[in-house]
């Protein structure tokens, strides 16, 4: 119980030394050196970031039904192939079925390399987000007097006036848009 109170107290004394909170009386905007960001709900809740995910989620589902298709057109040869096994010599069945399964080799580590590349495009999607947005959360920055901007889940406590998400989504959204187009990488 006496190690709770100490970190409290430690985190007020450093919220009472942290520089102070003030709203600019001619623009009314937050000044504060110190300011976070939830950078998951920027993404995941912007209209720039909600389109990454969509096109990203299309891409998925278009190479789920590709892959979907080659296994229905290998089946079909795979069935050709046991149709004509008993009028088919025992040499050339075994030229057309070692044929048959280095292409089925190959369609799987072809199909496998592009979930693992989807899946890397969607691991560097956040950062992609962030990298074309830099600039309105600079700006933010700049208009509240920032220097240091702290990813919201590093922050234990904090006064929800420096919480600049809400903000920076909206800005995001006057940028980007529902329909524009996105940057190239």
């Amino acid at each position: 119980m006496k190690t709770g109170r100490a970190i409290l107290a430690a985190a007020l004394f450093c919220l009472g030394s942290a520089p102070t909170l003030a709203v600019s009386q001619n623009v009314g905007i937050l000044q504060s050196e110190i300011l976070v960001v939830d950078p998951e709900r920027l993404f995941e809740d912007s209209d720039l970031g909600r389109k990454m995910l969509s096109e990203y989620q299309a891409e998925r589902e278009t190479l789920a039904a590709e892959n979907q298709e080659l296994a229905a057109e290998l089946e079909a040869e795979e069935q050709r192939l046991t149709d004509i096994r008993a009028e088919t010599s025992p040499e050339d069945f075994r030229e057309l079925a070692d044929a048959f399964d280095a292409r089925v080799q190959q369609i799987r580590a072809d199909s496998e390399r592009r979930v693992r590349d989807l899946e890397r495009k969607r691991e560097r999607m956040p950062v992609e987000f962030l990298n074309q947005v830099d600039e309105i959360i600079l700006d933010i920055m700049r208009a509240s007097g920032g220097v240091v901007l702290l990813d919201q889940r590093s922050v234990i406590l904090r006064a929800e006036a420096v919480d600049i998400t809400d903000r920076a989504i909206a800005r995001i959204n006057q940028e980007f848009g529902g329909d524009a187009d996105l940057q190239d990488e």
